[in-house]
């Protein structure tokens, strides 16, 4: 779309700001009367959209013509922004979940072989370690607890089906008690374990601090393993979400 409008050239081409005014001012003669009968050339530009927007937004509103174009111009952004928003979200919600579940499963990792080192040894203990940090964060609620509260089938994993807040909350709990046991060198598993309890306690405090929602009474998503299935596949393809 291209814009004839007169108003003070000079100003608009130095807020363009080192682009080559050519791509957005095309010079053009048209002919006005100037009499009876009589005509003559006068210079005129052709605007691009985006300079028509700059000596809108930079020109005086008093004006009518300008007050219109700059709403004109207000009412088209906020309808990108309205756009933007609507075809967003899910799609940063799944990134988010899908970025935050792979680092609290790495985070997992390092805190099996940070408490192995904490007394922590065989597959129930660390299972009865874990279900202590789930106990101080989820109220009481260990992982079964959770699974069945979350109404999941047997085969399905609690942890693809929380969504980013949730997931960001088992995070910061498993990061603090990993570093904990570090810190302090801990061998007991039963020191291991309050420890653990503990951190989930303390995340769990901070949320109820802040006014949030407890972490078993957030919803619960659907897996997030369709989409991750199927970001492996536009990867493979070299195509983007939008092309979905």
């Amino acid at each position: 779309m291209h814009h004839m409008v007169h108003i003070g050239i000079n100003r608009v081409i130095a807020i363009l700001c080192g682009q080559d005014p050519e791509l957005h001012f095309n010079r053009s003669l048209k002919m006005v009367e100037i009499g009876t009968g009589h005509k003559r050339e006068v210079q005129d530009y052709d605007l691009s959209r985006y300079a028509c927007y700059l000596i809108v937004q930079n020109a005086d509103p008093s004006k009518q013509v300008v007050a219109l174009g700059q709403t004109y111009f207000a009412v088209q952004t906020r309808r990108q922004e309205l756009a933007d928003q609507a075809a967003a979200p899910q799609l940063s919600e799944n990134d988010h979940r899908l970025t935050t579940r792979n680092r609290l499963k790495a985070k997992n990792t390092d805190l099996a072989s940070t408490a192995k080192k904490s007394g922590v040894v065989s597959t129930q203990d660390f299972a009865i370690f874990q279900n202590h940090g789930y106990q101080g964060l989820y109220n009481g609620l260990n992982a079964q607890d959770i699974h069945k509260r979350k109404g999941l089938k047997k085969s399905q994993q609690i942890l693809d089906h929380m969504g980013s807040t949730e997931l960001a909350a088992n995070l910061f709990r498993a990061t603090q008690a990993n570093d904990i046991l570090q810190r302090d060198g801990i061998t007991d598993k039963a020191q291991a374990n309050q420890i653990h309890h503990k951190a989930g306690k303390v995340v769990r405090a901070a949320i109820q601090e802040l006014g949030g929602t407890m972490p078993e009474d957030l919803p619960t998503p659907d897996s997030i393993t369709k989409f991750e299935r199927a970001q492996k596949k536009r990867l493979a393809s070299g195509t983007s979400a939008t092309d979905d």
